[in-house]
Order: structure tokens, then sequence, then C-alpha cells
């Protein structure tokens, strides 16, 4: 059976009104050092968010959050955040900030597998 080992994840909230502080979960950010692994999935419920703040840029918003996985992945068209190790940018994406883009407290876990863990932390929490 394989070893379960240390990961930490945070959830990604759009917050279309920063001053509401109202938001919606639309994705989770997943890290584990042991295997090397950070991703983001991520999926808009339009309508959800359109019921927040109906004139909100949808597609400004999807840009944004593709450059969130992009600088967690450590894509080469990621920019210099990307360019940064692999915890450097998962604290850099998970720190607290006001913007219309923010993420929840980092929680801890132990999994066998981040990727699947990933997908069932999605699932759970922003599908």
């Amino acid at each position: 059976m394989p070893e379960k080992t240390l990961y930490e994840y945070a959830v990604v909230r759009l917050v279309p009104r920063v001053e509401r502080e109202e938001f919606i979960n639309v994705g989770v950010a997943l890290y584990c050092r042991k295997y090397r692994f950070a991703n983001v999935l991520f999926d808009i419920d339009e309508v959800r968010a359109r019921s927040l703040f109906p004139d909100m840029d949808i597609e400004m918003i999807k840009a944004h959050l593709e450059s969130f996985v992009k600088i967690c992945r450590g894509a080469k068209d990621g920019g210099k955040l990307a360019a940064l190790d692999q915890t450097e940018r998962f604290r850099w994406l998970t720190a607290n900030r006001s913007t219309v883009i923010q993420c929840s407290p980092v929680h801890p876990g132990l999994c066998e597998d981040p990727a699947e863990t990933l997908q069932l932390l999605f699932n759970k929490l922003v599908l």
C-alpha cells in the first residue's frame, strides 16, 4: 500500500465585489512537496457568478484564473512568478489579498495520490 504524504490545499474564490465579501468557490490549488506536485483546477458557474455581480467580465476572470494555473504549474509562459520554485509559487498564490481572485486559508491533509486528491477536493468544494 502506498505511503500517505502531506499535502496542502486552498480553495480559490471568486469575489466579484470585494467590498461586499461575497464569494463563490471556483477552484482548488493543491501542493505536495514529496511528489513535486502543484496544480489548480477551476470552473466558473456563470449563473451563480452573475447572481453576485451581473456585469462581471467572465472572460477577464477566466484569463486571470488561467494565469493562476500557469503560475502554479510553473509554465514557461507564466511569467516571472512561474519561474519561482514550487513552494514559493504556492505560497505566493495563496497569500492573503484583496482582489477578485482570493484563496481560503491553506489546509493540510494526507494523500497517496495528489492528482486524485485534487480532483476529489475539486468535486466536493467547487462542483
